[in-house]
C-alpha cells in the first residue's frame, strides 16, 4: 500500500499491479487525482510496459481534462498493442491520441500498424469487423469514401475518418464538415489524399471531435477538391499510358 499521510506518494514496499490499480482507484474516490497521478507515474516508470498501468493513467488523466498526457499514453499504448498483435486496440488508441490532442500525427502510427499487421484480413473479415460504436462506419466495398465524406459535409461534423484496408490505413481530419487534413503512407495533405480516394476495398469509420485540427488543407467545397484530385490523377494516368503528351500538367 502507499502512505500518503503527508500530501506525497510514498511506497511501502514492493507494490504488484494490482495493488496499483486498487490505490489508484482508492485516490479518485476520495477526490485525490494528483496522488493517483503521481502513484501510476511512479509504477509506469518501474513496469513501462504495463498495459493495465497505462490504460489506467489514460482513464485518470482524461477524467481530470489532462488531455496532453492521456494523449501521451495512448501513443505508447498503440506500441505496446502492436507488440500484442491487437491490431483493434492499436486503431483505437491511435485514433483517441488524434482526437485529444489535434496536434499529433498519426502518420507514423498508421504505418506502424500497416508493417506489423500480418494479410490475414480478407474481404469477408473486414466486413465482419465494421463497428456499430462509432458516429459513422462502413464497408468500403458498399459505401464509398466519396460518399462517407458527403454525409461528413453535410452534417458539418467535426472529427476523424479512419480508413483500413489490406493496403493502406490512413486517416483524414474534418473541421465543420470540411476537409483540413489527411495522413496515410506516411504523407499527409494532399498526397495522403491521393492515396487514400484510390482506395474501393476495406472498412471505415468516423469518431467525433469536440476539438478542431490543424488547417493544412484549405478547400472551400469537398467535391471540388476531390474532382479536382481525381482530375490529376487521370490526368498522370494517360500521361504515364502515353495517351497524352507528358509535359501538360493541370491546376
Amino acid at each position: 500500500m502507499v502512505d500518503s499521510s503527508k500530501g506525497k506518494i510514498s511506497f511501502t514496499g514492493e507494490l504488484s499491479i494490482e495493488s496499483v490499480l486498487l490505490d489508484a482507484d482508492f485516490l479518485m474516490k476520495y477526490k485525490s487525482p494528483e496522488r493517483a497521478y503521481e502513484l501510476l507515474q511512479s509504477a509506469i516508470e518501474r513496469s513501462p510496459r504495463s498495459i493495465p498501468l497505462r490504460e489506467k493513467m489514460r482513464e485518470i488523466c482524461i477524467r481530470n481534462r489532462n488531455f496532453t498526457e492521456a494523449a501521451r499514453q495512448c501513443l505508447a499504448l498503440v506500441s505496446l498493442y502492436i507488440t500484442k498483435e491487437d491490431f483493434d486496440l492499436a486503431y483505437d488508441r491511435l485514433q483517441e491520441a488524434k482526437l485529444l490532442d489535434p496536434r499529433i500525427s498519426v502518420a507514423p502510427g498508421l504505418e506502424a500498424i500497416r508493417r506489423a499487421r500480418r494479410p490475414v484480413f480478407n474481404e469477408r473479415r473486414e466486413r465482419s469487423q465494421v463497428r456499430t460504436d462509432v458516429a459513422l462506419a462502413g464497408d468500403l466495398s458498399l459505401i464509398s469514401i466519396f460518399d462517407a465524406i458527403q454525409v461528413i459535409e453535410n452534417s458539418k461534423l467535426t472529427g476523424l475518418l479512419v480508413i483500413k484496408s489490406n493496403m493502406l490505413l490512413g486517416s483524414i481530419s474534418f473541421n465543420e464538415g470540411k476537409i483540413v487534413d489527411a495522413e496515410a503512407n506516411g504523407r499527409n495533405g494532399t498526397k495522403a489524399i491521393q492515396d487514400i480516394i484510390e482506395v474501393s476495398v476495406g472498412s471505415f469509420e468516423f469518431l467525433t471531435s469536440e476539438k478542431e485540427f490543424p488547417v493544412v488543407i484549405q478547400v472551400s467545397s469537398n467535391t471540388n477538391f476531390l474532382l479536382d484530385i481525381l482530375t490529376k490523377l487521370e490526368t498522370e494516368k494517360a500521361q504515364r499510358e502515353g495517351l497524352i503528351p507528358g509535359d501538360l500538367t493541370t491546376e
